[in-house]
């Protein structure tokens, strides 16, 4: 293996047999391969990739696409129907919540089972047993049994062993979900330290922010097969796409904006001017300033978010927004298909692709006009905001969809299509203002 790369994955499959009736598994046998008693179940097919030493690797996919599968397989613990893969260093995996844990040993002997499995000695585990208890922050409890802790607690001490064993590659499916923020952030920090040290880190989660922030790059997985291998942030995308898509296709929605190129350009003459609902291009939006045009469009296409105008104390499409300044923001809608209490969100989020804020009609109670719209409605939301960003490049959501009773129906969604920019405050730093207030006695 080439000293740059501390994962290589080859061509790797998984193949399950499943069996319809306990009986065939004794027929399959008693055949031996002459007659099959069972249906063959791809959980992976075909995954390459290499994850180069010293970096993060997120794993992204919905539920049954394969991740769990493939890290066990890149952890030992399961092997593969086809394919190889390479591995170079000690391997520490935190794969399911207490894997590996005894219930009823106490959490010190779990600590020292653990470690010893991961190759350390009995002297490197008494020299690193203080930091791993400091870690995991659990007090008297390190001398309890296991089945007494909680699930918090558990992933604890098991993360903390993990990352304090100085792994060459360590595995994190989906672990740091059960903790708390500020253990979270202290788990972070960690693996920051960790990558830097030159730890070569994959990471399994389901939340997009984590992805973006802490990944040097990203695989998506859908039904045993790699989708997509890339920038963080295209990755997400199209995870979100798959998530929320309904299968259907990016281009349905941009198919029904070309139906209306030719629609009647005087419902621009509502009472905002600003906003165009169509007539004159295919996408008002694109043509805006402001506009990014590495946003990510995708949805149904039922209705469709055609325009914007953003100002700032009066300052149409400012190049730059002070901090603590009034923002408007008019979003023209159009209805291609009936709909039924439509709900329009807006995002702002930093360029790493953090989320700052955050909301909905639904959630700040705006109350429509109407229930229904029939198609060929089109009407203007206003959204009005105090900037109290810092200073920096951020971009701004927008999203319209429809709820069916638990389930959120996506029909037009334009990510990070509005860049803003936030000029310097000098009384602060950061990415947002408190208004913090100060007396000294």
């Amino acid at each position: 293996m080439q000293s740059e790369s501390a994962i290589r994955i080859s061509n790797i499959s998984k193949c399950y047999n499943i069996y319809e009736d306990p009986k065939d598994r004794l027929k399959q046998m008693l055949f031996r391969g002459r007659r099959n008693f069972h249906r063959e179940f791809w959980a992976l097919k075909n995954i390459s990739f290499e994850v180069p030493r010293g970096e993060t690797v997120g794993i992204v996919g919905r539920n049954g696409s394969g991740k769990s599968t493939l890290l066990q397989i890149i952890a030992g613990t399961l092997a593969p129907t086809g394919g190889t893969i390479e591995t170079s260093g000690r391997i520490a995996a935190l794969l399911e919540l207490g894997s590996g844990f005894s219930a009823d040993f106490t959490g010190r002997e779990n600590v020292y089972l653990n470690a010893a499995l991961l190759g350390l000695t009995q002297k490197e585990i008494d020299d690193r047993f203080d930091s791993i208890a400091a870690f995991a922050d659990i007090g008297q409890f390190i001398d309890q049994p296991v089945k007494t802790y909680s699930s918090g607690m558990i992933v604890r001490l098991a993360f903390a062993v993990q990352a304090q064993v100085d792994p060459e590659i360590l595995i994190v499916d989906e672990a740091l979900a059960v903790g708390d923020a500020k253990f979270q952030a202290k788990c972070f920090e960690r693996l920051s330290k960790l990558k830097d040290s030159g730890t070569s880190i994959l990471l399994v989660t389901h939340s997009s922010e984590q992805v973006v922030t802490h990944c040097s790059s990203a695989v998506l997985l859908d039904a045993g097969q790699m989708v997509l291998q890339g920038k963080p942030r295209d990755v997400v995308n199209k995870y979100l796409d798959l998530l929320f898509g309904r299968g259907q296709e990016r281009q349905n929605s941009q198919d029904v904006e070309k139906k209306e190129t030719n629609s009647d350009n005087d419902s621009a003459a509502l009472e905002r001017r600003e906003v165009d609902f169509g007539g004159v291009a295919s996408d008002p939006f694109a043509t805006r300033p402001l506009y990014n045009s590495y946003e990510y469009r995708w949805g149904d296409g039922s209705a469709q978010i055609t325009d914007f105008h953003l100002s700032s104390e009066g300052v149409a499409f400012p190049a730059m927004i002070s901090e603590g300044s009034k923002v408007k923001l008019l979003v023209g809608v159009k209805i291609v298909r009936p709909l039924i209490r439509p709900i329009l969100g807006v995002t702002i989020k930093t360029k790493d692709g953090v989320t700052l804020y955050g909301s909905n009609s639904e959630l700040l109670e705006c109350a429509a006009p109407v229930d229904a719209y029939t198609e060929g409605t089109t009407f203007v939301a206003t959204v009005e905001f105090e900037c109290s960003l810092g200073e920096g490049d951020f971009f701004v959501s927008l999203g319209l969809a429809t709820r069916n009773g638990e389930e959120i129906i996506p029909h037009d969604r334009r990510y990070d299509a509005i860049h803003i920019t936030v000029g310097t405050d000098s009384r602060f730093f950061g990415l947002t203002n408190l208004n913090m207030r100060m007396s000294l006695a």
